[in-house]
């Protein structure tokens, strides 16, 4: 329907579309470290099953849309594409929010395991890949049940590890330069927690209808630009349906919501792999993982260096930076702008 509309309009409606969830994006933190508080939640698994979710909500759209479409090219990249781009936010937050190596402020490691899980399950997406998910029951992969099953048991881990870490870093910032955890302040004093969840929920909604906007409109852009689906599923799509987490990871590092900013993305790329499967599901051409070409290993090799490298500066805590940005984020965004510029060579 949109592709009637011509390649401007279509432009003008993702603009659209990506005003609006980034609006919603940056309010859902205030409610996040609300809910928190409230319900006595770890800022790490707040920011895994709460934020995490619902700041995912545009590619839940894209995948449901893309799959049932028949599009896996455009599903794929768009989850797979989106990891590398997202880690690629905490950048921003390092560099221009907080002015200093934001994996030295998180004083539990449970940012760290969150971490290694899902490089633990990009590295099994990437030998599903390679194998060309050469196992499958009903037209669905077990490859892809595996990493939806591993996404379940993740969770799980860190519900346990949450409740009863003994890891304890030997040096930590000063005060006044931490986390935030225990020096809450209530933004909505006069609201019960039900209103809070309502609110909290509203905002999910308005990310979810803009989300279907946007992946409408990026459709007909693939076709009327000619740059294909798997690009603009990887770039475009994926910047787009990415801005919730960025206005969350910004609004949480102003806040000093460290471990939540950074639980947001490591979750809501565990969130992206996760929905693999339902994507699978939908998709009736036989197990999706088998249509993924090489823009998808580019995406899911990128996903795991910058992965790895918030991981080791996690455990590392670095003081030193490279200006206002940590080691580890001045390799993450060099990744991701190689990664980008490989995807294009190969689209």
């Amino acid at each position: 329907m949109l592709l009637a509309l011509g390649l401007p309009a279509n432009l003008l409606l993702i603009a659209v579309g990506a005003a609006g969830i980034w609006f919603a994006g940056m309010q859902l933190v205030a409610y996040a470290d609300e809910i928190s508080d409230r319900l006595k939640l770890g800022r790490a698994l707040t920011g895994l099953i709460f934020l995490a979710t619902a700041t995912s909500l545009p590619e839940i759209v894209t995948t449901v849309v893309a799959a049932g479409g028949g599009d896996a090219d455009l599903a794929l990249n768009n989850l797979i594409g989106g990891i590398t781009l997202q880690t690629a936010m905490l950048v921003v937050a390092d560099g221009l929010v907080i002015g200093a190596a934001l994996s030295r402020f998180p004083r539990k490691l449970t940012t760290a395991i969150e971490g290694a899980l899902l490089a633990l399950l990009i590295g099994l997406t990437i030998a599903i890949v390679v194998m060309a998910e050469p196992l499958s029951a009903f037209a669905i992969g077990l490859g892809s049940t595996a990493i939806f099953v591993g996404y379940g048991l993740a969770i799980v881990l860190m519900r346990s590890y949450d409740k009863s870490e003994v890891w304890v870093p030997v040096e930590v910032p000063e005060a006044g330069g931490g986390d935030g955890e225990g020096l809450f302040v209530s933004s909505f004093p006069a609201l019960g927690t039900r209103s809070v969840l309502v609110r909290f929920a509203g905002f999910c909604l308005i990310i979810l209808m803009c989300g279907v906007l946007t992946v409408e409109a990026a459709d007909a852009i693939a076709v009327q630009s000619g740059l294909g689906a798997s690009f603009i599923g990887a770039t475009l799509l994926a910047v787009t349906t990415s801005l919730p987490e960025l206005g969350a990871t910004i609004a949480a590092a102003r806040r000093r919501s460290y471990t939540l900013a950074i639980s947001n993305i490591f979750g809501s790329n565990l969130v992206m792999l996760a929905l693999i499967w339902p994507a699978d599901l939908i998709y009736r051409g036989g197990p999706i993982l088998a249509e993924a070409g090489p823009i998808a290993l580019i995406g899911l090799a990128g996903g795991l260096i910058v992965t790895l490298a918030y991981v080791i500066g996690l455990l590392m805590r670095p003081a030193r930076r490279l200006g206002r940005f940590g080691y580890d984020s001045v390799l993450v965004l060099l990744v991701y702008l190689i990664s980008v510029v490989i995807m294009y060579n190969l689209r």
